[in-house]
């Protein structure tokens, strides 16, 4: 797809991070922007920073996502560009099952963290698709048939998940695990899907980890020997979004690292 002046795109979880960089990105490649997230303050200053609209939303509340997308609409009429990033671990849940080691006491995860890291990542995502989805197929397609276009962000977890990271992987495998088949479904309607995987991305809860554990973190990476830069992660977007014949895949962009049980 080509990006011009009159290509909208919204980015969910788009006030900082991998989502701020990607507002970045296709702000400075002429796009209107808009920006869903939670945390007001960070998306506001973004928003009046580089010239995006910033709307309060909450992927795992229906009423909350049909708001933001109309008030993205009103700003910048239908997206034909729309990003998941959006999402979070969710405070972890631990083991599936687990033994205590002082007391031998025997327990399960709990099946509210487990909800709410899928409620987030893998429902929150689906329900943005089908709501970008819906509005996509309103318009015309371009010269080269195309509709629309859709990144969505999983993990490497989705892939190599680590001990206590159940539910986490469980949601962004379920991310992976949709692409193809939602690229499937809307192949015939000329809208694109694809994910991206990223690995140790330098984001701002990596930021509160000591120095020591982050250097430890950096050099568990094959090559290039540091985190990821989220504006790494917006070229991928990018090249994602102009790149036509990217359609149904899921890449990993992760330094060549796979991660270790624990």
């Amino acid at each position: 797809m080509i990006i011009t002046s009159d290509t909208a795109a919204i980015i969910t979880g788009g006030a900082s991070g991998l989502g701020g960089a990607t507002a970045r990105a296709l702000t400075a490649a002429g796009a209107k922007v808009a920006i869903f997230d939670m945390n007001e303050e960070m998306g506001e200053a973004l928003a009046a920073e580089i010239g995006v609209t910033f709307c309060k939303v909450n992927v795992m509340d229906a009423e909350s996502v049909a708001a933001g997308f109309a008030k993205a609409r009103a700003a910048n009429g239908q997206e034909r560009i729309f990003v998941n990033c959006a999402g979070g671990s969710g405070g972890g849940g631990g083991k599936t099952v687990r033994r205590d080691k002082a007391t031998g006491d025997i327990s399960g995860h709990s099946l509210d963290i487990f909800e709410r890291v899928v409620q987030l990542n893998l429902i929150g995502t689906f329900r943005c698709i089908v709501e970008s989805g819906k509005g996509m197929l309103t318009l015309a397609p371009n010269d080269d048939g195309e509709r629309g276009v859709v990144v969505n962000t999983a993990s490497v977890a989705a892939q190599d998940g680590q001990i206590g990271q159940v539910a986490y992987s469980a949601a962004k495998a379920g991310i992976v695990g949709m692409t193809l088949t939602i690229a499937r479904d809307l192949a015939s309607e000329g809208i694109r899907i694809n994910t991206i995987m990223p690995g140790i991305m330098a984001t701002p809860p990596m930021a509160k980890l000591p120095e020591k554990v982050l250097d430890g973190l950096a050099a568990s990476v094959p090559f290039p020997p540091r985190l990821g830069k989220p504006e790494e992660f917006a070229s991928a977007v990018l090249e994602l979004v102009r790149n036509t014949y990217f359609n149904g895949q899921a890449i990993r962009l992760d330094g060549a690292i796979r991660m270790a049980p624990r």
